[in-house]
Parts: structure tokens; C-alpha cells; sequence
């Protein structure tokens, strides 16, 4: 068979038309797992940001409703002292 033959030609481009969809389409898949490892991600971190933003809202309101027990407490221990003082002054 000669070198020159069309057929051979043909079957060489052929060949290498193949290769290249096959590493195109090889490109593909791993950029489609790529993809869908990133959205798995994201989709995490968003579940992530969704509890953590509902456990700072918790531990704010957590914050506050101490807040406001310290002084109840602090207002009261006040009174207290006050009506200590009265009575140790009264008894003097």
C-alpha cells in the first residue's frame, strides 16, 4: 500500500478526531464533577451559615435575657444594702 493512500489519510484524521472528543469529552466529565463537588460544597456551607446564623440569633437573645437578670439582680442587692443600712442605723 502506498503512503500516499486517501484511505489512510482519512483513518489517520479520523483517528485523531477521536482522540481529541475523547479527551473533550473526558475535559467535560471532569469539569461537570467539578462542578457538582463545588455545588455540594456551597450547598454545605450555606446549610453551615443557615445554623450558625440561628445559633448566634439563640445566643444573642441568650445575651440579652442575662443582661437583663443582672440587673434585676445588681437593683435588687441595692435595695438589699439599702435596707440593711436602715435597719443598722435605726439600731445604733
Amino acid at each position: 500500500m502506498p503512503h500516499d493512500d486517501p484511505f489512510d489519510a482519512a483513518r489517520t484524521r479520523l483517528r485523531t478526531a477521536l482522540e481529541r472528543l475523547e479527551t473533550a469529552v473526558d475535559d467535560r466529565i471532569d469539569r461537570e464533577a467539578s462542578l457538582r463537588s463545588v455545588d455540594a460544597e456551597v450547598q454545605r456551607q450555606t446549610a453551615d451559615r443557615g445554623r450558625l446564623a440561628r445559633e448566634l440569633d439563640s445566643a444573642l437573645a441568650r445575651g440579652e435575657r442575662l443582661e437583663q437578670a443582672n440587673r434585676e439582680v445588681s437593683k435588687r442587692l441595692v435595695d438589699a444594702m439599702e435596707k440593711v443600712r436602715k435597719v443598722l442605723d435605726q439600731h445604733k
